[in-house]
């Protein structure tokens, strides 16, 4: 089924997701999240984009990337195939590694730039798995030794910048708004949410199949207008899909899933 292209976003950053297939974990030692910082200190050289923070959690991983060459699609691509690639062969498993396709969301803004900076640094103290200032997979502790990096995976400047132009007054005032409590954007909330409750395309396609009846899912696209929207009515009542999620399964084009209104 046809997949809908990604919008572009305005600013050229991008709030990433890899999650681990079925939720399952993708690091279970140190020198996994080492290999992925080191993969990411790779495809930066490769593909030239900007990093502006990033957390290694035991079953996803968000990443805040400027993609100034439009190669987010290819980016993704490279860190996640080299990730699996390494994990598969450590642990001598076959299949995917993380879901099919990553989580995107496009950053618009300087203040959601920076929420979503302060979201990210503070998913393990949402997950209750370790301080902000102690978690050590995570880019907040670049920002904390600027000074002291020999080979920096983040890009600190540019965040820096939107606190002042000298870059040390700058990390005093960025360490005082990463202590914040979240002041969350509506696109943060729906990725957090998204995270903890989308269903799986199998699990949609189930739900079609067992409790509205319809095998072949393909003949949605035949039926009439007016049947074909009652159809979907149904679906988007359905908690945890998303109006993307449904057009990929009907292979209908999004503007008509977004057109039917659920009364």
């Amino acid at each position: 089924m046809p997949r809908q292209p990604r919008t572009k976003s305005k600013s050229k950053v991008y709030h990433c997701i890899l999650r681990g297939i079925n939720k399952q974990d993708i690091f279970f030692e140190k020198e996994d999240y080492f290999k992925f910082q080191e993969i990411l200190k790779r495809s930066k050289k490769i593909f030239s984009y900007k990093l502006y923070s990033y957390v290694l959690m035991p079953n996803h991983i968000h990443l805040e990337i400027k993609d100034e060459f439009h190669k987010l699609s290819k980016v993704m691509q490279h860190i996640a195939t080299s990730y699996a690639q390494y994990f598969n062969k450590k642990y001598k498993r076959t299949g995917h590694v993380f879901e099919n396709r990553y989580l995107s969301k496009n950053v618009e803004t300087s203040s959601y730039i920076l929420n979503l900076v302060r979201y990210i640094h503070q998913n393990p103290v949402k997950a209750g798995i370790g301080k902000i200032d102690k978690y050590v997979w995570s880019s907040y502790l670049e920002y904390l030794n600027i000074n002291n990096i020999n080979e920096p995976i983040v890009d600190v400047e540019d965040i820096l910048s939107l606190f002042f132009l000298n870059k040390n007054e700058g990390i005093g005032a960025f360490l005082e708004f990463n202590k914040e409590d979240i002041k969350f954007e509506s696109s943060i909330e729906l990725m957090d949410y998204e995270i903890k409750n989308r269903l799986k395309d199998e699990e949609l396609i189930y739900f079609i199949r067992t409790q509205l009846g319809i095998k072949n899912i393909q003949e949605i696209q035949k039926y009439s207008a007016n049947y074909r929207n009652e159809i979907i009515q149904k679906i988007k009542c359905i908690k945890g899909v998303t109006q993307q999620q449904i057009s990929r399964v009907l292979g209908i084009h999004l503007r008509i899933i977004q057109r039917v209104r659920v009364k």
